[in-house]
């Protein structure tokens, strides 16, 4: 499975996207801004606007929370250490997760629990490495197109445009920042291919 070319490049995308979307809600948190455009201290207290309200004001732990999604969508978006990422980001996840099934969020738990089943999708593929955590025998790694260092390169790309557009652009566009980096996504798939059919000649 490990050396099949579509699985390699579905987990590498499925590492930018998760990671991606980390990158992108945590700096509003590191700014120090809310996550929803008003306040919702006149919401009933049961209701998600006055929880997300009640960490906003919180301060540190509101920017505490986006510095953790920014390191643990960092890691996984750099393919390097993407496993340690991986690892980061499924507390983060699963806590993200029962928020949504604790208040009303329409539709956002199940958006929340396709990423959360992602990430554990990436814990099975790593798992003849991380295994070791557990004390289990370890085999050596296969060296695998995955481990290409264009996916790096690209992932650092996606991170950086993400980073700067989300810290210096306050009226986002959502549709704008998607573009750009299905773009760069579809860039480095081009390229990486290219790469990969004259390694294999």
């Amino acid at each position: 499975m490990k050396h099949k070319l579509w699985l390699q490049l579905l987990v590498i995308y499925t590492r930018y996207a998760i990671g991606g979307a980390f990158v992108f809600a945590s700096l509003i948190k590191i700014k120090g801004e809310r996550f929803t455009t008003e306040s919702g201290a006149n919401e009933a207290i049961n209701t998600s606007w006055h929880f997300f309200e009640t960490m906003y004001q919180s301060g540190l732990y509101w920017q505490f929370i986006g510095f953790g999604q920014l390191f643990a969508g960092f890691l996984l978006m750099t393919q390097r250490f993407a496993k340690l990422g991986a690892i980061l980001n499924l507390p983060i996840l699963c806590n993200i997760f029962v928020i949504t099934l604790s208040y009303y969020f329409a539709f956002t738990p199940v958006i929340v629990g396709l990423m959360l089943v992602a990430n554990i999708g990436l814990f099975f593929w790593d798992w003849n490495e991380l295994k070791i955590l557990f004390n289990l025998p370890y085999k050596q790694k296969i060296k695998t197109f995955e481990n290409d260092i264009v996916w790096q390169i690209i992932g650092l790309m996606l991170f950086l445009f993400t980073f700067f557009y989300r810290l210096f652009v306050d009226k986002y566009d959502a549709f704008f920042w998607l573009s750009i980096c299905f773009i760069i996504g579809i860039v480095g798939l081009v390229f990486g291919l290219k790469k990969y059919k004259k390694q294999r000649l």
